[in-house]
């Protein structure tokens, strides 16, 4: 069973960088598209970025030059480097992965950016 655990939210002031990671065990991740998603008080949870195994990147346009997505396979882990945070990015983060049919998340790290 694929385990996912995200850490490294916190509370930040706008402008300010954070870094996300979220650990994967129970499974080999490298082989599956994974993908950071967000979900802010009131509104329905978005796909930020996701990584294909390959390393192939997509981004909202919201985020984009802003947000880095990146893996490290030797280790199972997905990072979220955000830069220039904005108070519109404070929400709850989520990493995720589908294998086959079934969906893997996390149980999300909260982003809080002050103005």
């Amino acid at each position: 069973q694929v385990q996912l655990v995200e850490s490294g939210g916190g509370l930040v002031q706008a402008g300010g960088s954070l870094r996300l990671s979220c650990a994967g065990s129970g499974g080999t991740l490298k082989i599956w598209t994974m993908g950071w998603h967000r979900q802010a008080p009131g509104k329905q949870r978005e796909l930020v970025a996701s990584i294909s195994p390959g390393g192939t990147t997509n981004y909202i346009d919201s985020v984009k030059g802003r947000f880095t997505i990146s893996r490290d396979n030797a280790k199972n882990t997905l990072y979220l480097q955000m830069d220039s945070l904005k108070p519109d990015d404070t929400a709850v983060y989520y990493c995720n992965v589908k294998i086959f049919f079934d969906d893997y998340w996390g149980q999300g790290t909260q982003v809080t950016v002050s103005s």
